[in-house]
């Protein structure tokens, strides 16, 4: 084990620092994603070394997560997936005039939440993922539902549309292949929608081009970004002022992370819509709130590490980026699983090593390009736009080489356009949409195994206290925005 670490931080920091930089600067670009460049940069990795190629491609994985916060936060557009919740705070921070502090907040909060995995995983992997891999389809559905309640936390004060822009999302989730039966459904004769409309060009049309128009509005109208501050503002009593946040958010990530198939979207959901139901200003969330930053990066970037640990112990990938590092292993003869501790040590360890550097590094290369970054502000969004259509054109084609991919985009980046000037809330549609074919096929599955009867997913343990979980965040919102509306009356 001392070996390993001996190796990652010595020989191998070149590797990790590579794959930490270009993950940072993928990420931070609209329309690609750590997927894509994981994906390109897999076939270039046959030669290497098998422990040198794992090292390179987790600290892309990891930088590539991080590096979703830059556009989230300074154009509202998220770089990747986990980011999208990251938009809702540090969006509006920057643009009262504190990019450099929303920078500052997220990037601290995700070296927080990636060194707290780390230390999960090196600790606890074992016996953390034989509880996860416990969890039937009844459990992960349940979950899902549980993070469907919370939709209240993305509404911004308004349940109603934020259960319509669900509903909406959940809806156009449903064409394609059904997948238990594995018929077509909802497809309209269309042979396009045979395999439903991929998650990429919706995302990039919904909340990147969808914002793209709105930009444009402005440019047109002659709105100028006020003067923003250069410098970076993070101070290390940030973590004692929100430490239960940091906490809380952290196991909440990396217990998500470890949880085949989830990702760290619904984990950041999830820590977002506690740390607004825990704080004494929920009112401040969706208006530059330090905590909802937090809250999200700390999740997304434990969720990130977390989802190692039942990709190296059971050898289930955690994502879909987890599934690519997967095929890695197996490309340079490797077993990813449990007998990965017992054939192959060093490997095994040199991922979890490979982990602790990835955020360090991550951490240096975003405190040393931060204060550049921040000047982005400062740049007239014309120059900006143009290139933006670009990548999105590119990552929208690049994922089935498809022009269809391209109009679909163009469909979703209209509506996104209306939607948020009828201040419906886009991130509850694109979270319903992630998290529906999740729970339709948990719940078809566990209907299958228990041959149609409900009663299981009541009477288990884990599925029916998530579900009660469900109910309450459900009331609580309702009793939330009652008296939200009631005290704007008294007023």
């Amino acid at each position: 084990m001392l070996d390993a670490y001996i190796y990652v931080f010595t020989s191998g920091l070149i590797w990790v620092f590579a794959g930490a930089g270009i993950g940072i600067f993928v990420g931070s670009i609209p329309g690609l994603s750590g997927a894509m460049v994981i994906s390109l940069t897999l076939p270039m990795t046959y030669f290497m070394n098998g422990n040198d190629a794992l090292l390179l491609l987790v600290s892309m994985y990891i930088g590539a997560t991080t590096g979703g916060l830059i556009s989230a936060t300074l154009m509202r557009m998220p770089g990747t997936e986990a980011a999208i919740m990251t938009t809702l705070d540090g969006y509006p921070m920057a643009a009262r005039g504190e990019p450099g502090r929303a920078l500052g907040l997220g990037v601290l909060a995700s070296v927080f939440g990636g060194i707290f995995a780390w230390v999960m995983l090196a600790v606890l992997s074992p016996p953390l993922s034989a509880i996860a891999v416990k969890f039937g389809p009844f459990d992960i559905f349940a979950m899902t539902v549980v993070a469907l309640s919370l939709i209240a936390a993305v509404s911004q004060g308004s349940l109603l549309a934020g259960l319509i822009s669900a509903a909406f999302g959940a809806m156009l989730s449903l064409p394609g292949i059904d997948p238990i039966s594995g018929s077509l459904r909802m497809t309209f004769g269309f042979s396009s929608l045979d395999n439903g409309l991929t998650l990429l060009p919706v995302i990039l049309g919904m909340l990147v081009l969808g914002q793209v128009l709105i930009d444009c509005e402005e440019v047109l109208g002659g709105t100028k970004a006020g003067r923003a501050e250069a410098h970076v503002s993070m101070h290390w009593r940030d973590i004692t002022n929100y430490l239960m946040t940091y906490i809380r958010s952290s196991f909440i990530g990396t217990w998500i992370g470890i949880l085949p198939g989830v990702g760290g979207t619904a984990a950041s959901v999830a820590s977002y819509s506690v740390a607004k139901a825990t704080s004494k200003t929920p009112e401040k969330f969706g208006d530059g709130a330090e905590e909802g930053i937090i809250a999200a990066e700390t999740a997304n970037n434990a969720g990130t590490v977390g989802a190692l640990v039942p990709l190296i112990t059971l050898g289930i990938p955690g994502s879909v980026i987890t599934a690519v590092l997967l095929g890695a292993m197996v490309i340079h003869n490797l077993n990813p699983g449990p007998l990965l501790f017992a054939e192959n040590p060093d490997v095994a360890y040199t991922i979890i090593a490979g982990a602790l550097a990835g955020n360090l590094a991550m951490f240096l290369i975003m405190v040393i390009a931060t204060p550049f970054l921040a000047k982005l502000a400062h740049i007239n969004k014309a120059y900006l736009l143009a290139p933006i259509v670009v990548f999105c054109m590119i990552g929208a084609f690049s994922v089935s080489s498809r022009f269809f991919d391209i109009g679909v985009m163009l469909v979703f980046a209209c509506l996104g356009y209306v939607m948020t000037k009828a201040r419906i809330p886009t991130g509850a549609f694109i979270i319903a949409y992630i998290l529906t074919p999740m729970a339709e096929q948990n719940l078809r599955s566990g209907l299958v195994i228990y041959d149609g009867s409900f009663v299981p997913l009541f009477t288990n343990p884990v599925s029916g206290i998530l579900l009660a979980l469900a109910v309450l965040s459900l009331v609580w919102s309702l009793h939330s925005e009652w008296k939200l509306r009631k005290n704007r009356h008294i007023s």
